[in-house]
Parts: C-alpha cells; structure tokens; sequence
C-alpha cells in the first residue's frame, strides 16, 4: 500500500468520529480499544504491516472513539452505551450494512453490545486479546480502590519516560528503545491524561456477560496465553458463554496485536472472514417504532407487534416506559437505577446492568435511543408513541380518540406512573367537556348518539364529578331516552 488512507469523519450526536476506510472484499469494522491514534499507527512498521494485510482480504474500517486520537477531543470520553451508537454511525458513514466486527482489547464490550442490539448488522465477530469484562470475580471495595488508583497512576505517566505502557502491553518490546521512544509519542497522541484516566476507571464495571448468549453471531476468540492485561481465562470464559464460539489458544505474551507472531492469529481470521463462515443474510434494519401506552402497553416495528418473548426481561420493558413518560426528555442513570434496582446499594454494578437492559431496548426499536454518560433518553424522531400524540395535539376529536384508557394500567400501583395517569384523565376529561359543549351548541348534534357516548366516557373518567353526570343527564334527554335520563339522576343522587 502507498499512501495511508485519508481520514474522514462520521458524525455522531454532536461529535465527528474519524476513521479511515481501504482495502476490497468482505467488510471488516475494528472497534477501538482504550485510546489509540488511526493516523500515527501508521508510523510504526508493524502496525503498518498488520493494517496493509488486512487491506490484501477484506474491506477495512478502523476508527478512533469519541474524545481520543483524531476524533474530537474537546469532548467527554463516551460511556459504552456511547461507543454503540457510535460505532453505528460509522458504519453508516463508511456504507457498510453489515460487517465482521473484529475487537481488541477493551473494545470487546463495545462489540458484544452491538451484536446483541444490532444483530442484522453483524455477520461475526472476530475477538483478539478481548473479552466481555475485565474481572471474573466480584470486586471488594477494596480492590476496586485499588483498581481506580492504579489506572490513576497509569494515566498520570502515559506519554512520559515514565510510562508503564511498553512493559505491561509490549513485554517483548522492552529493550527496544525506538519502540519505547515511539509508543511514548503515541500515547501522546491518543488521549490526554484526563481522558486517559476516565476511559480506564469505566473499564473497571464494564461487563457484557449478560448478553453474549444473546448473540446469534459466530465468533472467533483468538487470545494469547501470557497476555498480562486480559488473562487467558477471560478469553476462555468468553468462549464458553457465546452460543458458536472457535476458541484459538496462542503463544506469546504481548497484548498488543500487532507484535509477536501476528501470523499465528492473522492467518486463522484471514480464512475466517474469507471463507469459513457462511454467509448470513442482511436484514434491513426497521423504519418505524411505535410505542402504545394508553389503555394497555404495546410496541409495534413496522406495523407488527413485537411479542412479549422478544424482550429479554421485565426491566427492558419497565425502561422503555419510562422513557415514554419522558416524552424526548432525558432521564439521569440514577433514576433508572433507583427504578430498576431499588433495593441495590452498589452502584458500581448498575452501569453495566443498564447497559445490558438498554441493549434489549435498542434491539427492539431497531436503535431508538440517545444515551450518553449521564441520562438516556428516547428518541422521538424515530420512535412515536400515544401518549405524545394526544398530549400534543390541539385536535379534540382527535385526542379522544387516542385516549383510549388508562396511561400503563398494568403499572397502576407504581408511584412513578401515578402522575401521568391523573394527568391523562384531567386531559381526557377537558376534551370530552369541550367536545359535549360544541355538541350542545349545535341543533343539529344536540340529540345524537354521539353526544351521549361522550357524555356517558365523560362519565367513567370523571365518576365523581356531578357535573358530568349532569352532562350525561342532559345529553340522556336531548335524545329523548327518559329511561336512561332517570337511571343517571339515580346515579348522581346514590353519588350524593
């Protein structure tokens, strides 16, 4: 290869994601680990090697995550649930459908999150010194201080003589002095100090167990035995827990992939993506969400109901409903933790645990949410429902016909649907007493059975209000039905 692929730019809520693109054949995607720089990577010979191989077999995509190396870096580093969307904007962007997801490092989480939100985009998922979480077992506080002033010190020597970078991710490289000047220049230019320490205090409770039985995919998991970063037994249990899973043991100890014997997995991936892998068709991905929360909880995708089997659990559903009520606002993660989890007091695990319910979510509405570090949020330009149809229109008729009971009456015991519900009846109710006054108003209209059906709705959704049995009363009258007029004067008096 000559000249290195020009960077180009994916935007993405509010932030330009570089990548580059090159290379013909199957589509291959890599995600990002930690912090990385898609353009000094070329300096270095053999990522320069690794980068022109991939080019010789496949349709290569490779690009920085938000707030390091070319992408913007004036920006917060992303939360995961970040990194997923993200990484769907460059796909967008590099027009590919589908694609083998190839991840290293920490980038595994961001992957398996995709692939379980987005199956129809994935054809596999290529796994090199990668795995679903960084810690088999539970964390002591203790440890997890441990942990946060460890990853502090690291980042607080990055891109300095002092770096522990080389000696934990590049063992063989030890006594290079050029790779060591160079790997120094590198971090450098792949995060500053801050962003460096925050992405690595993240990885500390990031954790995709949960849904990698949910992926369809193949996956290949290629891992070396003495990697010190990501120990073989979380490659091992990665494998273990996946439903079609090739799991390739190999030697060497360096995490990085593009040192050691980069054959030893190079050539296993090559006859993966070229021709060991059966095709799987792309299925498009679907135009329109709609969400029913009035009078009973439904979702529909393109038209069809989505079954009560297609949502993983009650708490993904419980999530979307609170996004409903939200009508386009943001909604804190604390919130979400304190309705999800209310009996849990370590937040540290919520992260994750939402990160898994939020996927369930997305993979329902085909996408559908915004969600960043702080607050989640559905997005109303790709998802509609009801409720904000009938508070937003200025239509009576028209809301009363949307209207058609309760917000959530499953929900009607939690204390956080209570609002909403007195609130749709108030609606409710002032629509159906303006509609019986035009009614009322109009000789013609004045004795119709239209007039009584609302009047007797106006009823049930107002019961303790005489003036909407008064309604009724006269509405009874007007259509010359005394019978009924009597049994709704019995019906106030018993009210009295």
């Amino acid at each position: 290869m000559g000249d290195i692929p020009p960077v180009r730019f994916a935007e993405s809520r509010g932030a330009r994601i570089a990548f580059q693109q090159w290379g013909s054949g199957p589509n291959v995607v890599a995600i990002p680990p930690a912090a990385q720089n898609i353009e000094v990577a070329w300096e270095w010979p053999s990522l320069r090697g690794m980068f022109e191989r991939f080019g010789s077999f496949c349709n290569y995509v490779h690009y920085d995550k938000r707030g390091t190396g070319s992408s913007d870096r004036t920006i917060r580093v992303p939360h995961v649930d970040d990194r997923v969307d993200d990484l769907r904007a460059v796909m967008d962007a590099a027009e590919i459908e589908s694609a083998h997801l190839f991840a290293q490092s920490e980038g595994g989480v961001t992957t398996l999150l995709f692939a379980a939100t987005y199956p129809q985009r994935v054809k596999s998922l290529i796994m090199v010194g990668s795995c679903a979480r960084l810690f088999q077992a539970e964390l002591t506080s203790e440890q997890r201080a441990e942990q946060i002033a460890a990853r502090e010190l690291f980042a607080a020597a990055s891109g300095t003589p002092d770096s522990f970078g080389v000696p934990i991710f590049a063992p063989s490289q030890l006594e290079n002095e050029e790779f060591t000047s160079w790997f120094q220049r590198y971090e450098r230019l792949s995060a500053g100090q801050d962003s460096l320490r925050d992405l690595l205090i993240q990885m500390i409770d990031m954790d995709a167990t949960d849904v990698v039985s949910d992926i369809d995919a193949p996956m290949l998991v290629l891992h070396r035995e003495g990697d010190r970063v990501m120990p073989i037994e979380l490659g091992r249990e990665l494998a273990e827990l996946a439903r079609d899973a090739t799991l390739i043991e190999l030697e060497g100890s360096d995490h990085f992939a593009f040192l050691g014997d980069v054959e030893s997995w190079m050539e296993p991936m090559e006859r993966w993506v070229t021709g060991t892998v059966q095709d799987r068709p792309v299925e498009p991905s679907p135009a329109t969400a709609h969400v029913t929360t009035l009078g009973r909880f439904a979702v529909t995708v393109d038209g069809e109901d989505v079954p009560a089997s297609d949502w993983g659990s009650r708490r993904a559903r419980t999530l979307l409903k609170r996004l409903v009520l939200a009508r386009g606002w943001p909604v804190t993660r604390d919130e979400l933790f304190d309705l999800l989890w209310p009996d849990e007091a370590d937040r540290n695990k919520l992260g994750a645990r939402l990160s898994v319910q939020l996927s369930h979510v997305r993979r329902v509405l085909g996408g559908g949410v915004i969600a960043d570090r702080d607050t989640i949020a559905l997005d109303r330009g790709r998802v509609s429902t009801d409720l904000d149809a009938a508070l937003s229109t200025d239509d009576d008729a028209e809301r009363i016909e949307l209207i058609t009971g309760d917000f959530l009456p499953d929900d009607r015991y939690d204390d956080w649907t209570a609002p909403m519900r007195e609130q749709i009846r108030a609606t409710l109710a002032a629509a159906l007493r303006r509609r019986l006054d035009e009614l009322a108003a109009d000789d013609r209209a004045a004795g119709t059975d239209e007039r009584v059906a609302i009047a007797r709705r106006l009823v049930e959704v107002d019961e303790y209000n005489p003036a909407s049995h008064h309604a009724l009363i006269n509405a009874l009258d007007a259509a010359g039905d005394a019978t009924g007029a009597q049994h709704a004067r019995d019906r106030l008096t018993q009210l009295d």
